[in-house]
């Protein structure tokens, strides 16, 4: 499943990479914040604060390093309108979109295998 490699960018012998696509993808959606935002953009564009409304814990901060990791990554696609105030909106891209069956998949799984006791948000 995975093999490694040494990362060639730094010098240290200790230093190795593991190279494996279910650990590329997890590092793509992995975080608290990732999947959550993911999901509330999906089928739909909102903006900052409506994003920022729906994730009552999270700060601005963490908020906007989350969907400029995403955007980095080819997960969220950012449009900036030509307006006065201007307006800033996140939607999902092609790539996110392919992911939301597993999304779904992995939401009916921990239904059915998480305990009573352990319901909280999500």
């Amino acid at each position: 499943m995975a093999a490694r490699k040494k990362d060639s960018t730094n010098s240290n012998n200790e230093n190795w990479i593991i190279e494996c696509d279910l650990t590329y993808a997890v590092n793509k959606i992995g975080g608290r914040w990732k999947i959550q935002i993911l999901d509330k953009l999906a089928g739909t564009k909102l903006r900052f604060n409506e994003l920022k409304k729906e994730f009552p814990l999270i700060t601005e901060r963490m908020l906007t390093l989350q969907l400029q990791a995403l955007e980095k990554d080819g997960m969220v696609k950012r449009t900036v309108y030509a307006e006065v105030p201007p307006r800033v909106e996140y939607e999902l891209t092609e790539m996110a979109i392919e992911i939301g069956p597993i999304f779904k998949q992995l939401s009916a799984w921990g239904g059915k295998h998480r305990k009573p006791n352990d319901r909280g948000n999500g």
